[in-house]
């Protein structure tokens, strides 16, 4: 059982390096609605691959890709705002999945729901592995194109004046973090994964100076949160990704007490 949660607390730390730095480019693009999009949409890609008989990893990985770069495109040549093309998007992927979800037996129906808040205390050491590299592959990317998905962020006008690709760095950062969802859900959980992005990020931003230190503290944030829960799961039995998104929002609701104060 140690050595089942000593895997499980790691793979939620190792995470917490990429959510922390991808939740604070969603945090200051004001795009916490697109991590619920790709959460809410992962649905119809697990309800597709146990259909199917597939892995629902790569049918996961193979939807959030398709639904990302429908965002992209909707997002240059409709004249709706990017909030109503997300809540479209949403809605309509996550009613897909209800419909198939209601063709398939109970059995099936049962290891849907395991991906909906995830178990950290079942990772493997191959699932592991895994994570590793994704997070190498990940960081890797965020530290080459950093300076241009911060100069995106701030001044689009300006980074297009500098002679950033703005459409290539878009769709670099919206599929980084599409995979970074697709690949977290088996362990964090379809609806709790956008929290992990998210709440660290936002109480970040209360005691950050600069955009690295932001993503640092959102780091460290998230790694006490991580070990937090997964503390209370392991002694008290509740479920370990539910448990870690709740100590994040206790110190969200403290940082913002403090910040009254």
């Amino acid at each position: 059982m140690i050595e089942l949660f000593f895997l499980g607390w790691l793979a939620g730390i190792l995470l917490t390096l990429v959510t922390g730095p991808l939740g604070s480019f969603i945090v200051w693009r004001r795009m916490s609605a697109f991590g619920d999009t790709l959460s809410h949409s992962s649905l119809l890609g697990l309800s597709v691959g146990v259909v199917l008989n597939i892995n629902p990893f790569y049918t996961v990985l193979f939807l959030l890709l398709f639904i990302s770069s429908i965002i992209i495109f909707l997002e240059y040549i409709s004249c709706l705002a990017l909030d109503t093309i997300l809540g479209i998007i949403t809605y309509s992927t996550l009613s897909l999945g209800m419909i198939t979800v209601s063709f398939m037996s109970e059995i099936k129906k049962m290891s849907i729901t395991n991906y909906f808040f995830g178990d950290l205390l079942t990772i493997t050491f191959s699932d592991l592995i895994i994570i590793i590299l994704l997070i190498i592959v990940v960081l890797f990317i965020l530290i080459w194109y950093w300076k241009k998905m911060l100069l995106l962020t701030i001044n689009a006008e300006l980074a297009k004046v500098d002679g950033v690709n703005i459409t290539k760095i878009r769709l670099i950062f919206i599929l980084i973090t599409a995979v970074t969802i697709s690949v977290s859900i088996k362990f964090i959980g379809s609806l709790v994964i956008a929290a992990l992005l998210v709440i660290p990020a936002a109480t970040s931003q209360r005691f950050a100076s600069s955009p690295e230190n932001m993503a640092c503290i959102s780091i460290l944030i998230g790694i006490l949160g991580v070990t937090s829960g997964m503390l209370v799961s392991y002694f008290f039995h509740t479920p370990s990704s539910p448990s870690i998104v709740l100590f994040l929002s206790c110190f969200f609701l403290l940082s913002y007490f403090k910040k009254i104060h």
